[in-house]
């Protein structure tokens, strides 16, 4: 049964992974560069600044890397009923829209780069789905976050040891998109400085 569930698992994420490697190209990928970039300075200082209201020195789940769940009580209790609420709207808001937004960014650059460096029988080439996995981690992470803000005081047993994972595991997958990335930019520049040296 668990064998089935990964064989379908990998079976679709390797479908995503070549629908996108057929469709994406040059544009595609620099117009969501250029959207992320222009979002990560006009949007992201704002709403870091909300944030920082109710948050102040403490910071926040999706901020942290490495936290417990009773770190995560203690952020709710420091928060108080309004910066609890404010966290909240924060997660069904804000991060609906900036999950999709790098996600789409890191996979067709991603997926633009290890076209032009790797063959398409290369199981490395699925490198692009990494963002797609640290987007779907971080949505969970947002919404068990928010029901432990929002039943605050009220432990919520298993969901409070799951976040700070969830948490990990996102950060762990968007800091590998964006290593892969560089990585393969690299490559693409080192292949075409040989080539060029080749031909003079």
């Amino acid at each position: 049964m668990k064998v089935s569930i990964s064989w379908a698992l990998m079976k679709m994420l390797s479908n995503i992974s070549d629908f996108i490697y057929k469709y994406n190209n040059g544009w595609i990928a620099l117009g969501l560069f250029v959207l992320f970039l222009l979002f990560s300075i006009l949007v992201l200082p704002a709403q870091a600044s909300k944030t920082q209201v109710f948050s102040g020195d403490i910071g926040t789940p999706d901020q942290s890397f490495c936290y417990s769940n009773e770190d995560l009580y203690h952020m709710a209790e420091l928060y108080g009923l309004e910066g609890r609420s404010s966290y909240i709207k924060a997660r069904f808001t804000f991060d609906l829209i900036w999950p999709i937004l790098y996600t789409l960014f890191l996979t067709t650059s991603i997926s633009w780069v290890y076209a032009r460096i790797l063959s398409v029988d290369e199981n490395l080439r699925l490198v692009n789905m990494l963002p797609f996995l640290g987007m779907l981690f971080d949505y969970f992470e947002n919404i068990f976050a928010a029901l432990i803000m929002y039943r605050y005081p009220q432990p919520t047993p298993i969901i409070d040891v799951l976040t700070p994972v969830l948490t990990m595991l996102k950060w762990l997958l968007i800091i590998s998109s964006f290593l892969f990335m560089i990585l393969g930019f690299m490559i693409l520049i080192w292949n075409w400085y040989q080539k060029k040296r080749i031909k003079q």
